[in-house]
């Protein structure tokens, strides 16, 4: 019951924002939709771990307002267990030319206990044409964090693409129970080269990815033996429709 009231009380909210200008409603609005996974990817540690890690979404509705999903995970095949796994359901609407707002909820399983999170951010395109995502999330208990996501495209011929990224998450508070305390709690740093096999439907690429956790985090994994930082060589696709 207290996951669906928050659920309720944060797609409420949404909708109250993105309805004050309803001049949309008015007009024939054309539906789109698609599905995207911008990285579908196996991934070798540098002590030889065996990972596979994934990032995407759908959408269906119309240009000035459609209903999202976000997903992303890696499974840890030496450890035959997840060590991450998060789904986002979100309403997004654009804000000005390059931005749209976005909320709803979030889901984070299976490491530790699960967490449900009211979620609320921006996306889009910032000067020099850097693709951003910046994110708040509040738990069901009251936590609060923050991500930042960075992601730059250089075209190096009309198919052949270099992708450097990078991801900072930032908690407010602490939640020891997933393993998380106050400050700049991870970063995740990558670089992909693909090449445009079918325009931009079916991409493979192959790059390296660089993990860390930071501060007292990072403290806490270490009094709990596990490792803070770690390269990654990856092999995988982009695949949309």
């Amino acid at each position: 019951m207290k996951i669906l009231v928050l659920m309720l009380a944060w797609i409420g909210a949404v909708a109250s924002v993105l309805f004050v200008a309803p001049a949309w409603a008015q007009q024939k609005q054309l539906l789109i939709y698609g599905f995207q996974l911008e990285e579908f990817e196996y991934r070798r540690g540098d002590e030889s771990e065996d990972f596979l890690a994934w990032n995407g979404d759908a959408f269906f509705g119309t240009d000035e307002l459609k209903l999202r999903w976000l997903g992303e995970g890696e499974y840890d095949y030496t450890a035959k267990k997840f060590e991450g796994l998060e789904n986002r359901l979100v309403l997004q609407s654009p804000i000005s030319t390059f931005f749209d707002v976005k909320a709803g909820v979030r889901l984070d399983t299976p490491k530790g206990p699960d967490r449900w999170y009211g979620a609320v951010g921006v996306t889009g395109l910032a000067p020099q044409w850097f693709e951003v995502d910046a994110d708040f999330f509040v738990s069901e208990a009251g936590e609060t964090s923050a991500r930042l996501d960075i992601e730059y495209e250089l075209l190096m011929t009309n198919r052949l693409i270099l992708t450097p990224s990078a991801e900072v998450n930032v908690a407010f508070s602490s939640d020891r129970e997933i393993d998380i305390e106050p400050g700049v709690s991870d970063i995740e740093a990558g670089m992909r080269l693909s090449y445009d096999l079918i325009d931009r439907r079916l991409s493979p690429y192959f790059g390296i990815v660089y993990e860390r956790k930071l501060g007292d985090t990072a403290d806490l994994a270490r009094s709990e033996g596990e490792d803070i930082e770690g390269w990654r060589a990856v092999f995988g696709t982009r695949f949309m429709f």
